[in-house]
């Protein structure tokens, strides 16, 4: 039984790592719209998605390495990755950024439906989880709206 519940531990790591990896995606993505934008749009891009976003990110990440800590399992670092071409446009950087928040989201939902995280009796778990989600959330309705400002 130890077995199992070992491997079930480092099965709910690896997925919350899935959703990290997600987060740096979009981080990625859009440091490399920040980039492109006139100095108001990108303050308001760093305000409204990747200050939240980064914090999301910073989040995870401390509950990922906390977790594998508390039994003895083996974590890992995270990079923001995936720079992309700046010929695809701060729209699809942004809405990249976007596309990534959700599917982290979604996987993290996944997750905690799945139960595993109360099978394996982690309250700490369970919060930092449901943390990153509440931070997660307004973010794609954010990026939507910074879209929508784009050509007015």
């Amino acid at each position: 039984m130890a077995y199992a519940s070992q491997q079930a531990r480092q099965d709910l790591l690896a997925s919350v790592a899935e959703a990290i990896d997600e987060l740096g995606r979009a981080l990625a993505a859009l440091g490399d719209a920040y980039d492109l934008l006139d100095e108001r749009t990108a303050d308001l891009l760093e305000e409204r998605l990747f200050r939240p976003l980064q914090a999301a990110y910073g989040r995870a990440q401390r509950t990922h390495a906390a977790f594998a800590a508390r039994y003895d399992l083996e974590g890992r670092t995270f990079e923001a990755t995936g720079p992309g071409a700046p010929s695809r446009g701060v729209r699809e950087f942004v809405e990249t950024a976007a596309d990534a928040v959700t599917e982290a989201d979604d996987l993290l939902a996944d997750l905690q439906d799945s139960m595993l995280p109360v099978e394996v009796g982690d309250a700490e778990l369970r919060a930092g989880l449901a943390e990153v989600r509440e931070l997660l959330d307004p973010l794609p309705d954010r990026a939507e709206q910074l879209l929508r400002g784009f050509g007015r």
